[in-house]
């Protein structure tokens, strides 16, 4: 809620209140791949509520939940990554750790490909919550392990739910469903390209209203 007549308008604002106060309306049930539980809630608002540094709040909230995000993000992708594993060892395919990739089977040089993103975006993600942990500043790091995690989180399940192929599908194997379910891991917390937007301005040492 932003006030009429102030100077500077934010859509992100953060305030406590009881679930049954008058001017608390929660709104029906929204149905959001790999968030079914969640619930959406308007504040209407009470001019005595105080809401100064909601936004600052949330940002640097962002530091510490970013690299939880990310974490998230790489469980899923470990679980598609074993379980397409297991599944192609079923039919025959084996991955060798210690051959080079190309004189392995294209199912299992690919398999590999995606073991090597997994491991890129488990560092960073050590990386930023070491840093959280340790009261460092984190931001630059954070929207990279996010950013880095929650796309590999995607490609990975796709890519596993393709090299299973009917079994990628079926119900009877949770690949489908992780499919479904990891997009959100790239999407909450800061999309994308706000992560990548984060982590340019870190770099080039630009605010917000200089790079947009």
């Amino acid at each position: 809620r932003s006030s009429a007549g102030t100077r500077q308008l934010s859509s992100t604002k953060a305030a406590v209140s009881e679930a049954r106060m008058p001017s608390l309306c929660s709104s029906r049930t929204s149905f959001i791949p790999g968030l079914e539980r969640s619930t959406t809630k308007d504040l209407l608002g009470d001019p005595e509520i105080k809401i100064a540094g909601g936004f600052g709040g949330a940002m640097q909230t962002f530091d510490n939940t970013r690299p939880l995000v990310a974490a998230m993000a790489l469980g899923l992708t470990r679980a598609c990554l074993d379980t397409t594993r297991e599944l192609l060892a079923a039919e025959g395919v084996e991955i060798d750790w210690d051959r080079p990739a190309h004189t392995q089977s294209a199912a299992a040089a690919q398999l590999l490909a995606l073991e090597a993103e997994y491991e890129a975006a488990y560092l960073l993600t050590l990386r930023a919550a070491w840093m959280a942990d340790n009261g460092k500043p984190n931001s630059m790091q954070a929207s990279m392990a996010k950013a880095k995690a929650g796309r590999t989180c995607v490609d990975v399940a796709l890519a596993c739910v393709e090299l299973c192929g009917a079994s990628g599908y079926a119900e009877r194997e949770l690949l489908e469903k992780w499919a479904r379910d990891s997009k959100i891991l790239d999407i909450f917390e800061g999309t994308q390209q706000i992560q990548l937007l984060v982590v340019a301005r870190r770099l080039l040492g630009l605010s917000s209203a200089e790079l947009k």
